[in-house]
């Protein structure tokens, strides 16, 4: 997806636009070698000077291949480079309020791996400081960022479904193997520089949940990209299969514009078979989209068909998007497709899946959005 950056003389603090954004990435890992680190690389408005990783060989190791100045061990010592102004929080869950806290803090930029957070009141206070610090805080969902998406929220945001009365989501990932410990590579076709830590995606005081915290992260924030609503209940069932943690999971979400949701999501299914489904029904039409084969069609309750051009492959899943939009963000706020807030909307209903999944009752959020209103 082409990036849109507006660039003035001067931001919003009296800096030189012309001048590039120093920037780093906290923790250096699988992900953040195979999309951030080079998505900042390529970014013409970018200058990434350090990378954080705890092992200090490691950190040597990936700043020396990727051709990066500096290398460090710790969070204090990369945010204090003169003249940091936007991070990626790409470490573990467990970590990422801590590290993205400290970051806006300083008033620091800060695009944060999801999920965000592990509950919703971290993910909250993210956006408040955000806010307090005019920072911008963004949410690493690259299916935000696709042609498709873009015209899906256009065309509900417009009215062409009429009123959105319900959506069904089918979300599936071959991750199931990461989130028993059974192996740290991913099982995807993409070659990786690294594999992911051991525990990150199956002990649950560093992942905070399985499906639910890795995938499902996705689709939740997704459903407030597309139709500006939160979530006001949820329903939830999870399977864990004989893991620790969740395998399989379904959910009901009721959203405050009263729009019926269902969710069903795994991590167990055939190599190289990946679904993410959504249908949005409307009083007048329904959306149909198809994000892992790049698919779109609006049908109208009348039978009228339109059919949107099929995305090509690099578009389908544009990984290197968020941080780039992390970058443009910093010289425009009103280019930050992904904002936090999304993140949080996200935790919300995560959370209150785990709790209704717990309790086997209907969980009613407490909703963050009519707090920060």
């Amino acid at each position: 997806m082409e990036r849109q950056t507006t660039l003035s003389t001067r931001d919003q603090r009296g800096r030189n636009t012309e001048e590039k954004v120093i920037c780093g990435v906290l923790g250096a890992g699988w992900w953040a070698t195979y999309a951030h680190i080079p998505a900042l690389l390529s970014h013409p408005k970018a200058q990434l000077v350090a990378i954080q990783k705890r092992d200090a060989e490691e950190a040597k190791k990936v700043a020396s291949d990727f051709k990066i100045p500096r290398a460090v061990t710790s969070v204090e010592e990369l945010l204090a480079i003169e003249g940091m102004r936007a991070i990626v929080v790409s470490s573990s869950p467990n970590v990422h309020y801590a590290h993205a806290a400290a970051a806006l803090r300083k008033g620091i930029h800060v695009l944060v791996e999801k999920p965000m957070t592990i509950t919703a009141q971290q993910a909250k206070e993210l956006v408040e400081m955000a806010e307090a610090n005019k920072a911008q805080l963004l949410i690493s969902c690259p299916w935000h960022y696709t042609q498709h998406g873009q015209q899906a929220r256009r065309l509900i945001n417009s009215n062409r479904l009429g009123r959105i009365r319900m959506i069904s989501i089918l979300m599936t990932n071959p991750v199931a193997q990461l989130l028993r410990g059974e192996s740290t590579r991913p099982t995807h076709s993409q070659q990786f520089y690294l594999s992911p830590r051991q525990g990150t995606y199956s002990d649950p005081s560093i992942a905070g949940g399985g499906q639910i915290y890795t995938q499902v992260s996705h689709v939740a924030a997704y459903l407030t990209f597309l139709t500006g609503a939160r979530p006001a209940e949820v329903f939830a069932r999870f399977h864990n299969d004989g893991s620790l943690l969740d395998i399989y999971d379904t959910l009901s979400v009721r959203l405050e514009n009263e729009c019926l949701v269902t969710i069903a999501s795994t991590g167990a299914t055939a190599l190289e078979q990946r679904d993410y489904e959504v249908r949005v029904f409307g009083t007048e039409a329904i959306l149909f989209l198809d994000l892992w084969r790049g698919h779109m069609r609006l049908v109208g309750l009348n039978g009228e068909v339109t059919s949107f051009p099929d995305l090509e492959e690099p578009e389908i899943y544009p990984g290197l998007a968020p941080a780039q939009n992390l970058i443009d963000s910093v010289f425009d706020p009103s280019q930050n497709l992904s904002p936090g807030s999304l993140g949080l909307a996200a935790m919300e209903v995560i959370e209150a899946a785990c709790q209704s999944a717990v309790s086997g009752q209907n969980v009613a959020v407490r909703s963050a959005a009519r707090e920060l209103r």
